[in-house]
């Protein structure tokens, strides 16, 4: 039977399971998966939602009310953790690099035979590709849902653009702790607690170690001397990408023929740009013309700087203006 429901759906996804079948073989290690992945799975049943399906290291399920998906998403890290805890205790190293991530979006679903279809579902399942190690990543519309206090513990990320959607989707991350401040005189009005605007950009490559400013926009990645940030490989375009200040975000515009590969964090999934753009939030890599996973291709680190409230991420590379 076919419906159309206002549901908000939930990804989860397990990363860092190489290294188990990479130590414990294919056979023990996919029995390891699956029983990790069943287990997180007990936090949609507990939160009142729908499991629709196990995806290999992930899983999927949609539920009735943004606050028990994001209930669900929380008890999930806490399931996964402990888990982590024990493996520590039992001196077990390949399952200490286990981590989750979590994405929600939420809108009108079409059910149909136990599935789940529609743009929301699209949203999240790409939303994951944003998320870094224990991020739990939230759409606007599952946040309009959550109680004025739970609206506290989530940062704006700004709009990001997600694979196959041309609206860039505004993105919510939930802090590991209530921000300071995020008292009931802070959010009594429900508005989410926000980051202030970015001040900076930090690229570094090698030993081009450079801080850029709004004012410094746009950025020129290339191979080109005229370019603002100068990559001499013979991978990478005269100009090969463009960093650019959107009022409130960078953006990420690939300009070349070899491609622009983007990894959010410190093992999230490569996001590929062909003439297409993305926000850049957080830190992570940026491959120019290979992916960040090739020992050959060129890698740039990149880190969105709050000068006001945050510590650069320490690349190992003195900092040079």
């Amino acid at each position: 039977m076919t419906a159309i429901r206002e549901r908000t759906v939930l990804f989860a996804d397990l990363r860092g399971s190489t290294g188990l079948y990479e130590s414990l073989g294919n056979a023990e290690a996919s029995g390891l998966v699956t029983q990790t992945v069943s287990q997180i799975s007990e936090a949609v049943l507990e939160s009142g939602g729908q499991l629709i399906k196990t995806l290999g290291d992930g899983l999927m399920a949609a539920f009735e009310a943004p606050r028990d998906g994001v209930r669900a998403a929380q008890r999930m890290q806490e399931m996964l953790e402990r888990t982590v805890q024990r493996a520590r205790r039992l001196n077990n190293p390949a399952m200490l690099a286990l981590r989750l991530q979590v994405a929600l979006a939420r809108g009108e679903v079409v059910e149909l035979n136990g599935d789940c279809f529609g743009d929301a579902v699209n949203v999240a399942a790409r939303l994951i590709d944003h998320a870094g190690d224990g991020e739990i990543l939230i759409t606007a519309e599952v946040l309009a849902g959550l109680h004025h206090a739970s609206k506290g513990r989530f940062r704006s990320l700004d709009r990001i653009s997600v694979r196959g959607r041309i609206e860039p989707v505004h993105v919510y991350r939930m802090d590991a702790a209530p921000l300071p401040g995020a008292d009931a005189a802070a959010t009594q009005f429900g508005e989410p607690m926000r980051s202030s605007e970015p001040d900076g950009m930090r690229l570094v490559w090698g030993d081009l170690d450079r801080v850029f400013d709004i004012l410094s926009m746009p950025v020129v990645l290339g191979r080109s001397v005229q370019a603002t940030y100068c990559i001499t490989d013979a991978r990478v375009s005269r100009s090969h990408a463009r960093i650019d200040w959107q009022g409130s975000s960078f953006e990420l515009t690939d300009l070349s023929y070899n491609g622009t590969y983007v990894r959010f964090g410190d093992s999230g999934e490569i996001l590929s740009l062909k003439r297409g753009s993305c926000t850049l939030h957080g830190h992570g890599v940026i491959g120019l013309g290979g992916l960040p996973d090739d020992a050959q291709s060129p890698v740039v680190r990149f880190e969105v700087l709050h000068f006001a409230d945050t510590e650069p991420q320490a690349f190992g590379h003195s900092r040079r203006r």
